[in-house]
């Protein structure tokens, strides 16, 4: 009986293990076609430095990547990305409004 128990027990932590790796093996495969798609529409050195914003900040490469790949598809983006664009997309995109600090004389 109570090795029936462990049994079942292994079988479900196998099956929680293979649905993790089949989520993540998804996740690789989705950010694959990303960085084909991204390829396709940037020119070289703006991909190198889209790489290097992948590497000091993930999420900002996220969103950067979203971006590009949604102005690919409404074809707001004519040609291949330059550097230059891109270093203004991302200085866009990392922007604060600056903090102002009034002072009111009585």
């Amino acid at each position: 009986m109570a090795q029936e128990s462990e049994n079942e027990g292994n079988n479900e932590e196998q099956q929680k293990v293979r649905q993790a790796m089949a989520k993540r093996l998804r996740e690789l495969q989705i950010e694959q076609q990303k960085r084909s798609i991204i390829r396709k529409f940037i020119m070289p050195d703006a991909y190198e430095r889209l790489m290097n914003v992948r590497v000091s900040n993930y999420e900002l490469y996220s969103q950067l990547v979203d971006l590009i790949i949604a102005m690919v598809q409404s074809k707001k983006l004519y040609g291949k990305l330059t550097e230059q664009q891109l270093k203004d997309v991302l200085g866009k995109l990392t922007s604060k409004p600056e903090t102002r600090i009034e002072f009111k004389h009585k």
